[in-house]
């Protein structure tokens, strides 16, 4: 006969739970901040009077509940909760959780997973039973719902403002205005700065130069940095509100789930406000230096009137960048390193392949700045100033490269092999 011994099951150790409370508003405002502040009172107040219950922790967010970047909070949290140093969760709502439904249930089968328990309590729910799951994912998902109604009533809101032509006047961190009781004013020191910019910039400076020369005059950003951005600087350059104007709806919000923002080129409405504020720089100065980026920038001009770029891009901090051509496909050069040498290549080559532009050459940068010290500076010595004045563009061929230059009655022809130049 088989001996069968019993072993009695260990009784569980009746230890006091390790609750945590979760609490998250959308926004910094007054209101916001005040809601908060009550969520985290209240919770740590029905922690610490229950005489069962230790706190494991008081964890917030002042972030979008649509979104899961930013909510440190909510990570801290799930990151203790993994190393089993939570048992018990409670928060005000499943929206104050996530407004995403997908992002709900990822964190309640997270926590059953470990046998930890998130209590809602306006819905009075408990994630860790499993029947549950429909009821808090149906109320998750009119959560979500109910924020996509939101997201549709402002964007509709914003739309019959721009109708109406009314502007934004809350900027932050706009260099040459602020904002004074609803109205945009210019500040004399920050104008005098971007007035200078544009002013260098149709002295033929490159963005490249104009950073040097901001940072070496000891000239801050609107963010007090000591360092400039070349990127930052050409949107200042374009940015029309420095001739009075504004453009409403340059980006929109192509998801309220994912909260990504797109250049608006055409897929909505945009709304052009003249004369919105008063300009810091004229009109004519303003339109001369658009069109010298559009020059830069080797921009065509298209039938209907519009503008699309060839395919080339303007390189602020390299001259050869503004001046090489390929005469196969119309795209710049670009600067590259390879295998320890700096050349300079179609940009279209670069992007798309061989077989989209066969016929373009490589070439080595000190040849190039040698080829054009010949040509052009008398002393044969490679002078920027010089060849910027004097030249247009520099068309690249497949066995020879042609030189314009911008008094328009004069072009040189130089053979990659044998350098010999023929005047034209």
């Amino acid at each position: 006969m088989k001996n069968v011994r019993i072993i009695p099951a260990i009784p569980k150790e009746n230890k006091n739970l390790r609750v945590a409370a979760y609490c998250r508003v959308s926004t910094s405002g007054p209101e916001q901040l005040r809601s908060l502040e009550i969520q985290i009172k209240t919770f740590s107040k029905m922690i610490r009077s229950n005489p069962k219950w230790i706190l494991a922790g008081m964890f917030y967010d002042i972030e979008s509940g649509l979104r899961r970047s930013g909510r440190t909070g909510l990570d801290k949290m799930l990151r203790k909760a993994a190393k089993g140093k939570i048992d018990y969760i409670i928060t005000k709502s499943i929206s104050r959780v996530s407004r995403d439904t997908l992002q709900v249930l990822k964190i309640i089968r997270f926590l059953r997973e470990r046998g930890i328990n998130m209590h809602f309590e306006s819905e009075n729910l408990d994630s860790i039973n499993a029947d549950k799951e429909f009821e808090i994912t149906l109320r998750s998902m009119l959560a979500q719902d109910e924020s996509r109604n939101t997201s549709e009533n402002i964007q509709w809101g914003f739309q019959r403002k721009f109708e109406k032509g009314d502007i934004f006047t809350k900027y932050k961190n706009f260099m040459g205005y602020d904002c004074v009781d609803g109205e945009i004013v210019i500040v004399p020191k920050q104008a005098e700065v971007v007035r200078k910019m544009f002013e260098l910039y149709l002295q033929v400076l490159s963005l490249g130069q104009i950073k040097a020369y901001l940072e070496s005059q000891g000239i801050k950003t609107v963010t007090g940095k000591d360092v400039w951005d070349t990127k930052t600087i050409q949107k200042m350059l374009r940015n029309e509100k420095y001739k009075g104007d504004t453009m409403l709806q340059k980006t929109f919000t192509e998801d309220f789930m994912s909260g990504k923002k797109s250049k608006n080129i055409g897929q909505r409405s945009r709304y052009y406000i003249k004369d919105s504020h008063s300009a810091i720089v004229s009109a004519v100065i303003f339109d001369k230096v658009r069109e010298e980026m559009d020059k830069r920038a080797r921009f065509v001009s298209k039938e209907d009137g519009t503008i699309e770029t060839s395919g080339s891009k303007y390189n602020g901090k390299y001259l050869l960048g503004n001046l090489l051509v390929c005469s196969d496909c119309g795209a710049s050069y670009r600067r590259r390193t390879e295998r320890g040498k700096v050349v300079w290549r179609c940009a279209t080559r670069i992007e798309k392949g061989k077989d989209a532009c066969p016929h373009s050459p490589t070439l080595d940068e000190g040849w190039v700045q040698d080829t054009l010290s010949k040509a052009v500076c008398s002393s044969e010595v490679f002078d920027e100033g010089i060849i910027r004045n004097e030249v247009d563009k520099v068309q690249i061929f497949d066995t020879y490269i042609m030189i314009y230059y911008k008094n328009g009655t004069n072009t040189q022809m130089l053979f990659l092999e044998g350098l010999s130049i023929k005047n034209m």
